[in-house]
């Protein structure tokens, strides 16, 4: 924004000290005429006979009072000048560093020395800002980078089979069309999943009470196919567990939540557990599944995009897109909830979701 130039702080700060100090020493002077030099008799005489007259004092003390106000604004102007700098310089310091972030520049930081006041706070405050800021940004590109990758590889498989398909006319057109249906399948789902999160991030839908254990045995019963094709034990168990959002979203969220549980899992024997409650004002949704071990620096990298387990979303071992646990944290988010990631001691993973209980 353009603005007009004007005085710097720090020069109106110096004014107003050597203002104060003008008019602390006017009083001074108005105080010692009304309640002493107003009685001295302005006679040639003067107080008693011996004292000077008022006339005298005045012309004595006139001089002298002039030349303290003088220098009481000199001192005024000069010691707020200092002061003023000393007290601005943290200030300038967060101006600087707040003119570089607008550059671009998110890794510098203040770390304002110094006891508590109200600049160290402003400054760590900042600070925190500037971090957060940082990091999102940070996520961001790499969001950026993975889903223009992710999008690239169906989109290059179909060229290549169409590039096949015009150099060989004579190969089995029925294998090519069901190749690029794959392909095509895969870049609709992850495109829709894209436009699902950012739904989710910028919280635009109408809220209604939705029972978590209602949607906890939707999404069961939808995988139910998948967990019997792996050879994994689904429970769900709970009571009713009312809270304010979106269904549809909600449902994403718990579908999310058991496919993730089923899918990484053990080869045979796996067992998935989803159960529901209310715990202190606070519906619950809690997803237990075992599996192999995952190192507990690992567990918070999950809800980021295009991760699963210890390797990114890459391969087609498993079905999905990678955007699961970031989609789950994005609606938790939405619906002003926490989402809970810890890692089983025999392996595995428990997933909990606290979202505010509808009233």
């Amino acid at each position: 924004m353009r603005r007009r130039p004007g005085p710097s702080a720090r020069l109106r700060l110096a004014l107003s000290y050597a203002g104060f100090l003008a008019v602390a020493g006017a009083l001074l002077l108005a105080v010692v005429w009304v309640f002493i030099l107003r009685y001295v008799p302005d006679n040639s005489q003067g107080l008693l006979g011996v004292s000077p007259n008022r006339y005298l004092l005045v012309r004595t003390f006139a001089p002298a009072a002039a030349a303290a106000m003088a220098f009481l604004l000199v001192f005024g102007l000069v010691g707020g000048w200092i002061l003023a700098g000393r007290m601005l310089a943290p200030l300038t310091r967060i101006t600087d560093a707040a003119r570089l972030a607008g550059e671009g520049s998110l890794s510098h930081r203040i770390r304002m020395e110094g006891r508590q006041d109200e600049f160290r706070e402003l400054a760590d405050a900042f600070d925190t800002m500037l971090g957060r800021l940082e990091s999102h940004v940070a996520e961001q590109r790499r969001f950026a980078a993975n889903a223009s990758h992710e999008l690239r590889t169906p989109l290059a498989i179909s060229r290549t089979l169409l590039d096949v398909a015009q150099k060989d006319p004579t190969r089995d057109r029925g294998e090519l069309v069901a190749r690029l249906q794959a392909a095509n399948t895969r870049a609709i789902d992850l495109t829709e999943a894209l436009l699902l999160l950012s739904r989710s991030d910028r919280g635009t839908f109408t809220r209604e009470s939705v029972d978590l254990s209602l949607v906890a045995e939707e999404a069961a019963e939808t995988l139910l196919p998948l967990a019997e094709r792996r050879g994994v034990t689904l429970d769900v168990t709970g009571g009713t567990a009312r809270t304010s959002g979106s269904a549809e979203l909600l449902l994403r969220m718990a579908t999310n939540l058991v496919q993730n549980a089923v899918v990484h899992n053990l080869p045979t024997g796996g067992t998935v557990s989803v159960r529901t409650e209310v715990h202190g004002g606070t519906g619950v949704l809690r997803v237990e599944n075992t599996g192999r071990r995952l190192p507990p620096e690992l567990v918070p990298t999950l809800t980021e995009p295009f991760q699963r387990g210890t390797e990114r979303a890459r391969t087609d071992e498993h079905p999905g897109v990678g955007l699961g646990l970031a989609l789950v944290h994005s609606i938790v988010r939405a619906h002003d909830g926490t989402l809970d990631l810890a890692p089983r001691p025999d392996g595995g993973l428990v997933v909990t979701v606290r979202l505010p209980a509808a009233p």
